[in-house]
């Protein structure tokens, strides 16, 4: 069910051309896929002269909530789930960026763009499990 009380159509549609910009100005100006794991991952196990955009690039993603804050209320967050289980999550998803050869920003926005079949493939598996793990958390786990 859609909850139209807090339904931004118009927000989200911005925050998508925002995402699509900001990945073709990476492509053009740097010639880099703006897929959040590899460029956190680059992070992890820096080149000489590739850290400042990869900085730039995390900084922006902090920094973009806290300026939008400071002109307009942020929506809540509720997060139901325990620390533990966030972290056991985050670590998964860290490893199914590694087996994947990226994430969804990466295969989602960039490799669909590109028309890549590998990301094709890769982002019906994602959304397939994200489908399979709601149905399984929501209709077969006990409450």
């Amino acid at each position: 069910m859609i909850d139209w009380q807090t339904f931004t159509p118009w927000s989200s549609l911005f925050g998508g051309v925002l995402i699509g910009l900001a990945a073709v100005l990476l492509w053009w100006l740097n010639g880099r896929i703006a897929g959040i794991s590899g460029i956190v991952g680059g992070l992890l196990r820096p080149r000489r002269g590739d850290v400042a955009w990869r900085t730039a690039f995390v900084l922006g993603l902090v920094l973009a909530p806290l300026a939008y804050g400071a002109v307009s209320p942020l929506p809540p967050i509720d997060v139901a789930a325990s620390d533990a289980l966030l972290v056991v999550a985050g670590v998964l998803v860290g490893v199914g960026t590694r087996y994947g050869a990226g994430c969804t920003s990466g295969h989602g926005v960039c490799g669909l763009s590109r028309l890549s079949a590998r990301s094709l493939v890769a982002t019906l598996s994602f959304m397939a499990l994200g489908f399979a793990t709601v149905a399984v958390v929501r209709h077969l786990l006990p409450v």
